[in-house]
C-alpha cells in the first residue's frame, strides 16, 4: 500500500510539474496554429501535440536514463534551480513563433517549437520520475491532453491565482534540490546528516522564490517607469 501512495505522490508531482511548465507550449501550439482556418486548427493542434508527446517521452527517458551517470544528477539539480527561478522571474511574450501557413507547417512549428522550449519539463520530469520510466511515460500521457485541451483555463487560473507559479516554483525547487542531494557522490554526505539535508532544500527553495520574487518586482517597477516617462 505505502509502494501504491508513494508511486501516486510522484504521478501527481509530474502532472502538477508539467501543467506549471506547460503555459508556454500552450501559447506556442496557439500562435503555429493561428492562422488556419479552425476545421484545420484542430487537426494541426491534434497532430502537433502528439509529435511533440512522442518526442519529450522520448527525450525525458534519454535524460532519465543520463541522471544514472556519475555528477549528472548534480548537473541536472542546478539547471532546475534555473528553470525554477526562470519560471517566476521572465516574461516571455513568444512573438517570434511564427504562425505556420498550412496543416503540415504548423505541426512542424509546433513540434520544432516545444523541443526548442521543453528542456525544462523533461529535467523537471527526469527528476520528479527519480528514474521510474513508467512514471515518465503515464505522467506526460496525462498532462499532455490537459494541456492541450485545458490550456487557456490553466493559464487563466494562473493569471487570477498568482500563488499557483510560486507553489510551482517551490515544487521545483524542492525537485532540484533533492536531486542534487541524491547524487551518488554526495548521498552519503547528507545520509550522515539529514539537518543538513534539510536546511540545504530549504535554502534551495528559499532563494529561488525570493530571487524571483525580487526579479519580477523591479521588472515591474521598471515598465512603470518606462510607461510614466513615455
Amino acid at each position: 500500500m505505502e509502494a501504491v501512495l508513494a508511486f501516486l505522490a510522484k504521478l501527481i508531482n509530474i502532472v502538477f510539474l508539467d501543467l506549471i511548465l506547460a503555459g508556454d507550449n500552450a501559447i506556442v501550439i496557439g500562435l503555429a496554429a493561428r492562422n488556419l482556418p479552425s476545421s484545420t486548427q484542430k487537426k494541426a493542434i491534434f497532430y502537433g501535440t502528439g509529435g511533440a508527446v512522442l518526442l519529450r517521452i522520448i527525450a525525458t527517458i534519454v535524460v532519465v536514463w543520463l541522471l544514472k551517470i556519475p555528477w549528472l544528477l548534480l548537473v541536472g539539480g542546478v539547471l532546475l534551480i534555473g528553470i525554477a527561478y526562470k519560471l517566476l522571474a521572465d516574461d516571455d511574450d513568444h512573438t517570434d513563433i511564427k504562425a505556420g501557413r498550412t496543416l503540415w507547417g504548423a505541426v512542424r512549428t509546433i513540434i520544432v517549437a516545444d523541443a526548442a522550449m521543453g528542456l525544462d519539463n523533461v529535467i523537471a520530469v527526469a527528476g520528479a520520475a527519480q528514474q521510474n520510466i513508467l512514471l515518465v511515460i503515464i505522467g506526460l500521457l496525462i498532462s499532455v491532453p490537459i494541456v492541450v485541451w485545458g490550456s487557456t483555463l490553466f493559464i487563466k487560473l494562473i493569471d487570477r491565482f498568482t500563488w499557483i507559479i510560486y507553489l510551482g516554483s517551490a515544487v521545483l525547487g524542492y525537485t532540484a534540490s533533492n536531486m542534487i542531494t541524491e547524487e551518488k557522490r554526495l548521498q552519503p554526505f547528507f545520509e550522515e546528516h539529514p539537518a543538513l539535508r534539510i536546511a540545504f532544500i530549504a535554502v534551495v527553495i528559499l532563494g529561488v522564490l525570493i530571487a524571483g520574487y525580487v526579479k519580477k518586482r523591479l521588472d515591474q517597477q521598471k515598465k512603470k517607469n518606462e510607461n510614466s516617462y513615455g
